[in-house]
């Protein structure tokens, strides 16, 4: 919640009691059925997820089951970690020959955190074979690869989640 980052969406969403209360009361993704009802899944950004999302089963098994089973997979910033152990269904790496993109290589270092991040997203998708895109730094990118959705930075947080909903209509 930040100076910059802490938006007028961002506000929107803290004044919106019922949707704050349904953030608060979540479902553990563990127990939410991926294979029927759901038709998107959308996996935030920030520095804190980096940890949250790598070598997670659970989110894991959710994001194939819905990429594998033609669904929408969306996600932002640094939520894109999470692709990096996800397979399609022939087993190879999920990004492997999809134009992706996440926080940058050169982002992580304006923010002095590469050392404090597993791995940067750039070079894990471009060594996974994905064919990574991106925008001068802090400028909104997003790609859309069939069903799949990433968006680079905080800045693409709206247009990631614009085109999410697009794929949906």
């Amino acid at each position: 919640m930040g100076e910059g980052f802490f938006t007028d969406a961002a506000k929107k969403f803290m004044h919106d009691v019922a949707a704050v209360g349904k953030m608060c009361h979540s479902t553990p993704i563990s127990k939410i059925n991926f294979e029927e009802g759901v038709d998107a899944i959308f996996i935030t950004g920030g520095h804190g997820v980096v940890v949250d999302y790598v070598s997670n089963p659970a989110l894991k098994s959710a994001i194939e089951t819905m990429y594998n089973g033609g669904k929408v997979v969306g996600t932002v910033c640094h939520g894109p970690i999470c692709l990096v152990d996800c397979v399609k269904k022939d087993g190879t790496p999920l990004v492997e020959g999809l134009e992706v993109t996440g926080f940058s290589n050169e982002e992580e270092e304006a923010v002095q955190m590469t050392s404090m991040v597993p791995f940067l997203i750039e070079s894990k998708f471009k060594e996974q074979g994905g064919i990574y895109s991106k925008a001068d730094s802090w400028n909104s990118k997003v790609c859309v690869a069939g069903k799949l959705v990433t968006g680079q930075n905080p800045q693409s947080s709206e247009e990631c989640a614009k085109a999410v909903v697009k794929l949906l209509e």
